[in-house]
């Protein structure tokens, strides 16, 4: 509807010889008005004619042809155009979402698009960063988003399992004696490893000689002991992100990624990369950022160079990419300026696709650190695990079969919620009590309504109440109108990579709907306007348990 009215305002300009402006047409920010569309086209064009923009309103009110389903349209305040819709628009649109089922909210505007998302890539050996925990919460969501407006997506992870890191750890393990079977003790011997190399000279040139040991492959016993930490590691993550509802198309590990890189940046010495004091550096400045060390003076790869290989590598994997995106934290935007200048001089070809990096801000907590048996530090795990305790103690006299199933699923919806309501790459307060919330701003409480309506379609069916598109009332209920912008929702959330504006825009619809349910009977077969309230009620469940899984939060249909 929206294209429609801004091609019938392009051709009311044409009349007007007014062409080539921008303006937009958008629902009004004003929740008082009635109005269901406006557009600021004659603010902008009196800007051009130099007259008063409600006299080019009023001259492209009577110039305007309206499309079908558009009743009337008036001038308002200082020259707005306000645009009504008919009570058949939303009958027609409550309709094909009904009949979209699980395809609501859907475009395929991304179709011919292969998109490939990293995200999560932890540090293996170490439990899982809270950092990574959210960015594996952004990244699942924006997969999901690039799939509904009708993109192939791969998700991709891209764990370190080599480097000063991992060195720690396995000097921490030999030094224990421990076999790197549990994860708890590979977080221990990290620590080790780590208060080792800060404090004391000779152990750390034991961890550097492990470090250079680990990339030749040449002592056995490191070997096996890394072999069985990864093996650990990657246990405890994929349980991690099962829980969480990702499963990865590829896992690229670091240790794959750095020979590659390697043979790379040394190929495009004195073209793309120049030796500098040993090292081999990309010089950004010649692009108007700054210089990086791809591989240091010992001829080892840091992180640029492994990260230019997992490039490599996934290029390889799927050479028909057409956007290639990494999630990681807003700390790294710089860095990935240069990695991206420097792939970019590598690989000419790839001039017409997109590189993007996705910023993810600081989690911090309302009230300290939680408790933790991993000794009060706060990591993914526990942050977790934490939300699974409180949760449990919420869902307590909850209806359901499943009280597990359902203590994960409300932990789940309050620690994603609470980060994807905030726009992506700003820092997040994390407050456990408002995230475990089934009021108001909260992942549980778009749960608990999704599983009211749920209960409210049962009371209906079981009173004869069926869905139907007849008689509607004379004027079209707020959540109804609410409820045909998802699609719309959709496309940009995604176009601005902003999860948060759905996830305000999922509690919104909940809120209308608790009010529409307050006012109105809906399971009541004496109102010849049941079966229509039965629809809507239907299809703001289809909107809210279809946003939810685009935010990767689990609908139950009973709490």
């Amino acid at each position: 509807m929206k294209e429609d009215i801004h091609a019938a305002i392009v051709k009311a300009l044409a009349t007007l010889n007014i062409e080539g402006i921008g303006f937009v047409v958008d629902q009004p920010t004003d929740k008082n008005t009635e109005a269901d569309l406006f557009s600021n086209v004659a603010m902008v064009a009196a800007g051009m004619l130099g007259t008063a923009p409600r006299t080019v309103a009023e001259q492209l009110c009577a110039a305007l042809t309206l499309p079908p389903l558009v009743t009337k349209v008036e001038v308002a305040g200082p020259g707005f155009l306000n645009f009504y819709l008919s009570r058949e628009y939303y009958t027609s649109e409550l309709q094909a979402a009904v009949a979209a089922d699980a395809d609501w909210g859907k475009n395929q505007s991304r179709q011919s698009q292969l998109v490939l998302v990293e995200y999560t890539s932890p540090n293996l050996f170490k439990p899982l960063h809270v950092g990574n925990l959210v960015g594996n919460i952004i990244g699942e969501s924006l997969t999901r988003l690039f799939e509904y407006n009708g993109a192939a997506v791969k998700r991709l992870n891209y764990p370190s399992d080599i480097g000063l890191t991992v060195a720690k750890a396995v000097w921490g393990l030999a030094k224990r004696g421990g076999d790197g079977e549990h994860i708890d003790e590979l977080g221990e011997a990290y620590r080790d490893g780590n208060l080792a190399y800060d404090t004391d000279e000779a152990a750390k040139a034991e961890i550097v000689a492990v470090n250079q040991a680990l990339y030749a492959g040449s002592d056995a016993d490191l070997m096996a002991l890394r072999a069985k930490g990864i093996a650990t590691s990657k246990r405890q993550l994929d349980a991690i992100c099962a829980q969480l509802g990702t499963v990865f198309d590829a896992v690229i590990f670091e240790s794959d990624a750095a020979p590659i890189g390697v043979e790379t940046v040394r190929r495009s010495v004195g073209t793309v990369f120049t030796e500098s004091e040993g090292a081999v550096v990309y010089q950004g400045e010649k692009v108007g950022l700054h210089t990086r060390v791809f591989l240091n003076s010992q001829g080892l790869p840091t992180y640029e160079a492994k990260d230019l290989g997992n490039f490599v590598h996934k290029q390889a994997l799927f050479p028909d990419w057409t956007t290639s995106i990494i999630v990681t934290g807003n700390e790294q935007t710089e860095y990935f300026k240069v990695l991206y200048a420097a792939i970019r001089e590598l690989f000419p070809e790839i001039a017409d696709r997109s590189l993007e990096h996705i910023p993810t801000g600081f989690l911090t907590l309302t009230t300290g650190k939680m408790s933790s048996r991993k000794g009060n530090v706060l990591t993914g795990e526990s942050l977790l695990a934490e939300m699974e305790e409180a949760a449990r103690e919420r869902a307590a006299e909850a209806r359901t079969d499943d009280l597990d199933d359902l203590t994960e699923q409300v932990a789940v919806a309050a620690l994603k919620y609470q980060i994807l309501r905030q726009a992506v790459g700003s820092n997040i307060v994390f407050d456990k009590e408002r995230a475990l919330s089934f009021e108001g701003d909260s992942g549980p409480y778009l749960q608990y309504t999704h599983a009211r309506i749920c209960s409210v379609l049962v009371k209906a069916a079981e009173a004869g109440v069926e869905a139907s598109p007849e008689l509607p009332p004379p004027t079209a209920y707020a959540v109804e109108k609410l409820v045909t912008l998802f699609p719309a929702v959709i496309a940009t959330a995604l176009y601005e990579r902003a999860p948060h504006k759905l996830a305000g825009y999922l509690t919104e619809v909940a809120s209308a709907f608790n009010t529409f349910y307050a006012n109105e009977k809906i399971a009541d077969s004496t109102d010849i306007h049941a079966p229509y309230k039965v629809m809507v009620t239907d299809a703001v469940r289809l909107t809210l348990k279809n946003g939810l899984f685009v935010l990767g939060i689990p609908a139950p249909e009973k709490m």
